[in-house]
């Protein structure tokens, strides 16, 4: 099992950028593929973007592609999320994921953190 804490939501301009954080402990997280995911209010939870163990794979869904971007540092067990050019419609819960398989477009993710709140100003 895989414990994660997402950080670094919070309340911004559309057109400003924001750096979210998944920290993760237990078992060998290095070897976990990672992803985000959001939830805006009235809507389900959908993808945004993966990132395999090695950082050699990654994927964005079309609405984040070109201002997104994930990361990750296998050292500090930590996978990041710098959001730019945010709009309104960014804003929801983000949820960081675990998963010993790398998937894209799906919620079968094993591990879970509980969410940090966007939220974007027009």
């Amino acid at each position: 099992q895989v414990q994660l804490v997402e950080s670094g939501g919070g309340l911004v301009q559309a057109g400003d950028s924001l750096r979210l954080s998944c920290a993760a402990s237990g078992r060998t997280v290095s070897s976990y593929a990672m992803a985000w995911f959001r939830q805006a209010p009235g809507k389900e939870r959908e993808f945004v973007t993966a990132i395999s163990s090695t950082s050699s794979r990654i994927y964005y869904a079309d609405s984040v592609k070109g201002r997104f971007t994930i990361s990750r540092d296998n050292t500090k067990n930590t996978v990041y999320l710098q959001m730019n050019s945010l709009k309104p419609e960014d804003t929801a819960v983000y949820f960081c994921a675990a998963d010993p398989i790398f998937r894209y477009n799906t919620l079968a993710y094993s591990s879970w953190g509980q969410g940090t709140q966007v939220t974007v100003s027009s």
